[in-house]
């Protein structure tokens, strides 16, 4: 039963001979061990027909899960830091264990989980985009069994379309998660935003995966979106190495160095609030800065960080003007 339970936690759907294939019993067996799983609270759905299998569904309540070690290291980790600064190397496992416990938990449980994750206040102070549980989990269990999706998809200007895709990696990706598919109706790969993403749902139809477009997901991901999104083209000069630099301006940009402890820095950016949190992070002096866009945005802020230094006497005061 212990078998049973992780190849359904391991895999969206099954069919009976496939159960009963990797646990060597006979289909009778396999029934009487789906029984006694229902009797524990665990919902084993079972449907009738060529494409039948069985499948764990969402349940009133969260019965136990077996969770691998690295998956509940992922989770002991996650709980205990995800709060205060990001975690690498784990995501493989601690999406595994998302995937896992998000089928399980029925609508109730996810809403107070997106209540409690929009309170809680991690150390990254740059907001981050807004993403359901059931977006997150739907996506990524439909990659992982290689299952064919649709959803409605919201651009940039607000229009609606509906997608048929094949799902192939749903990646954290700075402020944001992203998804990597092939959409059937226009025959390209595409790279989605999960928090545009409305009303996923897995069809149940299985596809072989396609050869993926780079060896890094997150890389080709992260180069579409550059290409995509460029806007600002800035460059700064900064009193500071250049080992300095390299060590938080990542893929978005180039680094050279001008002098011992004088390094010019080049990016193409969406946002010039990129920009600002470089020269935040670096805390140097300040040589050059472009575009003007950006020599604007930087003079407004100090207004506004210097008349922080200057607060009122009383700060429940309030002028008669306000």
């Amino acid at each position: 039963m212990l078998e049973l339970l992780a190849l359904l936690q391991m895999r969206h759907r099954w069919s009976g001979q496939e159960l009963a294939d990797r646990l060597k019993v006979s289909p009778r067996t396999l029934r009487r061990d789906v029984e006694r799983l229902r009797t524990l609270g665990y919902p084993v759905h079972a449907d009738r027909g060529l494409d039948g299998g069985y499948q764990l569904g969402t349940g009133t309540k969260l019965p136990p899960l077996l969770l691998n070690d690295d998956e509940a290291v992922a989770i002991a980790i996650g709980l205990r830091t995800a709060a205060s600064q990001p975690i690498t190397g784990i995501a493989e496992s601690s999406m595994g264990a998302l995937i896992k416990i998000g089928q399980l938990l029925s609508a109730p449980l996810q809403r107070q989980v997106e209540s409690i994750t929009a309170v809680v206040d991690s150390a990254p102070s740059f907001a981050t985009d807004t993403v359901a549980l059931a977006t997150l989990t739907t996506l990524a269990r439909a990659s992982r069994d290689s299952e064919h999706a649709r959803f409605d998809y919201r651009g940039a200007g607000a229009d609606v379309s509906q997608r048929h895709v094949e799902p192939h990696h749903v990646v954290p990706l700075d402020r944001r998660w992203y998804l990597l598919a092939w959409d059937l109706d226009r025959e390209d790969w595409r790279t989605f935003r999960l928090d545009r993403i409305d009303d996923p749902r897995s069809t149940s139809r299985r596809f072989t995966p396609r050869p993926l477009p780079a060896a890094d997901p997150t890389t080709y991901i992260r180069q579409t979106i550059a290409t995509l999104r460029s806007v600002y083209n800035v460059v700064l000069v900064v009193d500071t190495p250049i080992e300095a630099v390299q060590r938080h301006l990542g893929p978005w940009g180039s680094a050279t160095k001008q002098g011992a402890k004088t390094t010019r820095i080049e990016m193409n950016i969406p946002d010039l609030g990129w920009a600002v949190m470089m020269l935040a992070v670096l805390n140097a002096d300040i040589r050059h800065v472009e575009p003007p866009e950006l020599r604007t945005l930087l003079h407004e802020l100090a207004h506004r960080f210097l008349s922080a230094t200057h607060p009122t006497t009383n700060p429940n005061h309030r002028s008669s003007r306000s």
